[in-house]
Order: C-alpha cells, then structure tokens, then sequence
C-alpha cells in the first residue's frame, strides 16, 4: 500500500467512514431491528431516535492525534459528511447525496467509492446487516472495523463500544501494514429461520488485529452445558419472589425461563412477568419505564452474548440507561453456560449502555449463575 508523506516527511493517513443513520433505532423501542420500510416507520412512530450518527462521531474524534496528517474519506449527508464536519478533520465526501431514506445499496455504493479512494481502514456505523452490505460491497478490499450501532452485533468485525473502535483506528493507521490484521467473521441472523440455522456465516473481512478491543463473533452453547442451564431455568422461576416484577433480556439462556413461564416474546424481546405470569412482551424502553412506576421493587434476568461477552448494549438496548438506574446494579441476576465465561477473550463482561455514569454503576466483579447452586465470578466493565 503506497502511502503519502507530508511536508515535515510524515506519513498520511486516510480513512473512510460510512454511517448507517436508522442502524438501532428499533432497539430501544422493543423491535428487533430496522430492516424494512414497515419496521423503520413502528420505530419512528414509537419515538425512536438515531443513534448511530452520535457513535460514529465519538468514534471518529479519538482519531484527532492524527488530525494534522489524516484525510476522512465520507459517504454524502447523514452517512458520513454531517458526523465529520464538526471534528475538524479534513474532509473529503464521494458520491452523489442518497435519497431521504437510505438503504442498504447506499451503504454498498459509499463502500465501494471508499475502497476505490485508497483508504487505509474503513470504519463503519451499524450492525450485523451494515456489515453484510460493507462484505458484498468490498470484501476483504480494503481492512474495515464496525462502530457497534445495531440492535443486534453477531459478527466479529465490531469493536467493544464506539470509543474502543476509535481507539483501535488510531493504532492502526499510526503503523498500518498487512501483519496487524485478521480474518473476521460477518455472521447475520436470518429472521425468518427457526433453530440453529438462525445464525448464518456470511463471509469474512479484514480488521486489526485489537482482540482486546473488538468483539468476537457469537458462539453457540455447548451440548455439554444444556443440562445445566435447563436446571437452572427451572430453579430460577422456583424462586421467583410474590410481588416482584421481572424483566427477562433477550436470548437463549433466558429463553428457557420464559418458555418455563409461558413467555413467548421471541429471542430478541424484552419480557416481564409478575408473580410467574406475563404483564408485557416486546417491551421498549417507555414500557419498561411504566412498569417500573406501578412496580418499584424490581429485578432483571439477562444473559450473556456468547463469544462476545457482551452484557448489556448489545441487542437488549431497550434496558437502558434510564431502565437500568432505576432497577440499580443489585438487581440484575447474569446467568450463563460455564464454558461461555471460560472461553471469553477477555475473561471479562462488557456494558455500553450510552451512559458513562451508569457504565461505571455496572463496573466491577459480579457473580454469574451457571447452575444451581454453582456461580462463577467475572469483572465487568467497558
């Protein structure tokens, strides 16, 4: 890769950004997602408010070090140039404004005029579908490294939060080179599947080589724990408490305590229930909030994100910030297969909930159910 020098002889840097402005808009407000015009509109009509933008704004400026001597590459209007144009950085912006409503084919286009521009490193705001469109569009083209902004993040081309993303872009445009990158796995859930074959590969792309900085692609349970975690299920409901309400997080560990209850919001929904019997499905954060009104004596049930360790902000976004202060750090219970801890990366949890407050509220060592009677003691941080 031929790489320009400044006058003072330093090399220049260029990297591109593509933002998928509606990524995880439907998080908070319950949906699984915003893919299709019908779910984009549920979101908006619920209130939801992008986020994406922010997130790759917070990004993009750790990479200020390098503002003298780097060159944003930007996709037009809300997919890049209005989150650079307040940082200071000198920008250039390809392609032709897209419609009002973006699409996938806009982030495919502003990919492929990136790729041809010569960037280093592309960064890119969403989730596992804007992943998917950056895979079709380049391949493994240009290195790449994902701004987790979806609901849901599967693959293992995101970074931990924005910040980690950020951070990781610097060092690797400060010493860039083909023996700081790895093989990352693009995997998607096919929503209309049932079982194991949700979860599909789709292919591979390129990032750097920062394990400790980005997320693995999810795993699978092993067949080995599947008892365990059905003891604990049951456990679990046994000693549920009269009078208290509970929330139950997305997933398959938490799935078996709903299917226990009678609970059938799907794998991506936050649900509660009141003494064993179901008072909301699909809940956003607006309903989460209201039953914490009628209900103040609360608690929730969350799982685990296999190989990724992600705790919350990754496909339970409806527990947010606000949810979760009000519920307080002692009120979640962490259940998960003992060999999903012991293969963590990182040997730690993550939270991104948007909120640094509330982030370090989640901080520090928390026991983590594996079976009855059995917990395993974990650090969870950011």
């Amino acid at each position: 890769m031929d790489h320009q020098v400044d006058d003072s002889g330093r090399r220049r840097s260029t990297v591109g950004l593509v933002v998928n402005p509606i990524a995880g808009m439907g998080g908070r407000v319950g949906l699984g997602g915003t893919d299709g015009d019908a779910r984009l509109r549920r979101a908006r009509e619920l209130g939801a408010e992008p986020a994406a933008p922010r997130l790759a704004a917070l990004a993009l400026g750790r990479l200020a070090p390098l503002r003298d001597r780097l060159t944003v590459l930007v996709a037009p209007g809300p997919m890049g140039a209005a989150v650079s144009a307040g940082l200071g950085l000198a920008t250039t912006v390809l392609g032709a404004p897209p419609a009002a409503a973006t699409s996938a084919a806009d982030s495919r286009a502003a990919a492929t005029a990136i790729a041809a521009a010569g960037a280093d490193l592309l960064l890119f705001a969403g989730g596992d579908g804007t992943a998917r469109d950056i895979h079709d569009a380049i391949g493994g083209a240009v290195p790449v490294l994902g701004v987790p902004a979806g609901v849901k993040m599967y693959s293992g081309v995101f970074a931990r939060n924005a910040a980690a993303a950020g951070d990781a872009a610097l060092d690797f445009l400060s010493a860039p080179g083909p023996g700081r990158l790895r093989a990352a796995e693009v995997v998607d859930v096919d929503e209309d599947a049932d079982g194991p074959g949700r979860v599909r590969l789709y292919g591979e792309l390129r990032v750097p080589a920062e394990r400790s900085r980005l997320l693995a692609a999810k795993s699978r349970g092993a067949g080995d724990a599947e008892a365990d975690l059905d003891r604990l299920a049951a456990a679990v409901v046994a000693e549920m408490e009269p009078g208290r309400l509970y929330l139950l997080g997305p997933g398959t560990t938490i799935g078996r305590i709903k299917e226990r209850l009678g609970v059938d919001g799907g794998p991506l929904s936050v649900d509660a229930v009141l003494d064993r019997a179901a008072v909301g499905s699909g809940l956003g954060e607006a309903g989460l909030l209201a039953l914490l009104d009628q209900h103040p004596r609360a608690s929730a049930l969350l799982g685990v994100v296999g190989g990724q360790g992600s705790l919350l902000g990754r496909g339970n976004q409806q527990l947010s910030a606000a949810v979760l202060r009000r519920l307080g750090a002692d009120n979640l219970t962490v259940l998960a297969a003992a060999d999903k801890l012991l293969a963590l990366q990182t040997q730690r949890l993550h939270v991104d909930t948007g909120d640094p407050e509330v982030d370090r509220m989640l901080s520090g060592y928390r026991r983590v159910r594996v079976a009855p009677g059995r917990t395993i003691v974990i650090e969870v941080g950011t």
